[in-house]
């Protein structure tokens, strides 16, 4: 059994995301769920172009389709890097586009209901904390491009680990982080992923590093596949 991936190519802009969405089949894979979550990477207020931070362009892109459908479309994100997400929304650029479109955006971390999550054969952690919308919604991790010392990339995968409701996310790091992010994608898998190469990051960390114009977007609905189709147009080998 193979799994469909979209590789575009294109300058900035809405069309490369539309294409790459159109080409997997999005609507079937959303179609079971009212509302979409969108999960950027809001680490810092970098802007797009440093390669950190997910590009609005991308994520404005995923919001008209997912509303074109006439789902609730709630872009998400928590704390966990050097900015808070709230201030990171709007320096960005990221809040213009959420209030143009009529969408929502919520940092889970201060929604009042959360959920225990337990993982089935863990390979690090038994369970995890996240908030129970997560739970009852489609997922659409909506990822940078960027190489990342402790784990090789940080794509779509590893996007996932800002689902986690805990401020102190470090403290899951000596466990593994690559076993970590098997356990939270195993027990809470993203519905699609769309990986922002328009500009990617290569350096040690998170945000550290250089921006490279990459003119690229990665879409498919299994985010393992997606991955490996990142790490491979970057030169990684992806086992």
């Amino acid at each position: 059994m193979f799994s469909r991936v979209a590789v575009v190519k294109g300058e900035r802009g809405l069309d490369p995301v539309y294409k790459a969405l159109d080409l997997i089949e999005y609507q079937e894979a959303l179609e079971p769920w009212n509302t979409v979550l969108v999960k950027v990477n809001l680490l810092t207020s970098d802007t797009y172009e440093t390669g950190i931070t997910t590009d609005p362009i991308v994520v404005e892109a995923i919001l008209s389709r997912v509303m074109d459908l006439g789902k609730r479309a709630v872009v998400v994100e928590t704390e966990g890097g050097t900015t808070s997400p709230d201030t990171a929304v709007v320096e960005t650029g990221m809040m213009e586009v959420i209030d143009r479109l009529g969408a929502e955006y919520v940092n889970m971390r201060k929604l009042p209901e959360k959920v225990t999550l337990k993982v089935e054969n863990p390979r690090a952690i038994d369970s995890f904390e996240v908030a129970r919308i997560t739970t009852e919604s489609a997922i659409i991790s909506a990822a940078s491009m960027k190489t990342l010392h402790h784990t090789g990339i940080t794509m779509g995968l590893k996007n996932m680990f800002g689902m986690l409701t805990t401020r102190r996310k470090f403290g899951y790091h000596p466990y593994g982080m690559n076993e970590v992010i098997h356990d939270i994608c195993k027990t809470l898998p993203p519905t699609l992923t769309v990986i922002d190469g328009f500009y990617g990051k290569e350096g040690r960390g998170a945000w550290q590093g250089n921006p490279v114009k990459m003119d690229t977007i990665i879409a498919s609905s299994d985010p393992v596949a997606a991955d490996a189709t990142g790490a491979r147009v970057i030169g990684i080998d992806p086992k």
